[in-house]
């Protein structure tokens, strides 16, 4: 069995470019040997994150997200860019994720510690939204994920994808099967 890396898009929205593009990313890990969990965030009715109805009573949704990560040797993450930065869904589920629970420290960060990360944006505009994925990168190596230095930024992605979903330029496919194939083997190799 490959290394297991789960795929998620900071969108929900129908049709999201950056939910087009997460799934042409767990294509391309699959295709490169991974075991590939697609998570969508639809499917956990995240709280806004706040410490007090975290002290009351943990989510069972933020758990639920949290165990999935934790069984991950490897997350490839897309986000969408809202005014500069990720989506606020988005860094909603990397807190919960993050919180200690089952009696670990502050700092365990079980769901990521150890694990490797890439990163990749859609966005309307020019740039592709690379505003969004410096904050992620920065996000992410704070709660002590390994972040590939490849990273793919799709610009234009209102005509960037044909009718069925792929990428209609052949740089950023090429770069993503790129990022794809060096995720899969580097979370083969810090498993161990």
């Amino acid at each position: 069995m490959g290394a297991k890396i789960a795929v998620l898009a900071g969108s929900i929205r129908k049709g999201s470019f950056n939910g087009r593009l997460a799934a042409l990313g767990a294509e391309r890990l699959r295709a490169h040997g991974a075991d590939v969990t697609e998570i969508d965030l639809r499917d956990y009715d995240l709280p806004i994150y706040c410490q007090d109805t975290e002290a009351e009573a943990f989510p069972a949704a933020a758990l639920a997200l949290k165990d999935v990560l934790r069984a991950q040797h490897g997350l490839l993450v897309a986000t969408p860019e809202h005014n500069g930065s990720i989506s606020s869904l988005l860094k909603n589920a990397i807190d919960w994720a993050s919180r200690p629970t089952d009696g670990e420290t502050a700092v365990a960060l079980s769901a990521y510690r150890g694990k490797v990360a890439a990163i990749m944006s859609a966005s309307i505009g020019p740039f592709g939204g690379l505003r969004a994925l410096i904050q992620l990168r920065q996000t992410l190596g704070t709660v002590q994920l390994l972040l590939l230095p490849e990273q793919v930024a799709v610009p234009f992605a209102d005509r960037a994808f044909d009718a069925d979903g792929r990428l209609v330029e052949p740089l950023p496919a090429t770069l993503l099967d790129q990022m794809a194939q060096r995720l899969v083997r580097t979370a083969e190799a810090l498993r161990g």
